[in-house]
């Protein structure tokens, strides 16, 4: 009973409070409903009054014609610059991926930057690593460096990232990363004999990064 009385207490104080922000009174006494275009008014009077105090700096003249004289925006300014160019979509498709094979067949791994300019002009390097990544199944591509191969050497190398990746629990977001217990880099080692004066230990990459979109930073600058 008492927990029901609090309620209906508390109901009312917000009625009441609520009465007052949204109502004004009369010389009876009596509230009177404010109307939804005031309130409105109101707010947007306000919302002006901070536009004009904060949206404008002299320290970045591109602000002075942000708004108008009444804190209202400059519809313009917001709009695209007159023959302005909408960016064009991109999509990555088998034929993308071909030409990607292509200029690791001829630049190697690593040489994103060459194959972008070459190939892929509409990818960044930085682009085209992340989707080496996909494609060879290796999170950190630093052991292949300057590697070159055709689509058949891709697949293969791809298939033998896969099965260490699955046998050790390592195949994360369609790559091997690496483990705490070091399994994945020592497979490596084993896999690749050549590879262990690389650092494979060191450079198979975090299993912390394992997201495929935000791989281990390390092989940016192969380029």
């Amino acid at each position: 009973m008492t927990t029901a009385v609090q309620e209906n207490s508390t109901m009312d104080q917000a009625l009441q409070f609520q009465e007052q922000q949204t109502g004004e009174v009369t010389e009876t006494g009596t509230t009177t409903t404010t109307k939804p275009e005031r309130v409105f008014d109101a707010r947007q009077q306000r919302i002006n009054e901070i536009r004009l105090k904060f949206c404008v700096r002299d320290e970045f003249p591109i602000t002075k014609n942000m708004i108008h004289s009444d804190g209202t925006l400059n519809q313009d300014y917001f709009r695209p610059p007159k023959g302005a160019k909408a960016e064009v979509a991109r999509k990555w498709t088998e034929k993308e991926r071909e030409l990607l094979i292509k200029g690791i067949e001829k630049h190697g791994i690593g040489h994103f930057r060459e194959i972008s300019e070459e190939f892929l002009t509409a990818w960044s390097g930085n682009d085209l690593r992340v989707k080496s990544i996909r494609l060879m199944g290796r999170q950190n591509l630093q052991l292949y460096k300057d590697w070159k191969g055709n689509e058949q050497d891709i697949a293969r190398e791809f298939e033998l990232n896969k099965t260490i990746g699955l046998k050790y629990g390592a195949w994360k977001g369609g790559c091997l990363v690496a483990d705490d217990e070091g399994l994945v880099a020592k497979a490596i080692e084993e896999q690749w004999p050549n590879t262990a004066g690389k650092g494979a230990a060191n450079t198979v990459g975090s299993e912390e990064n394992s997201v495929v979109s935000t791989p281990n930073d390390e092989d940016i600058e192969m380029e």
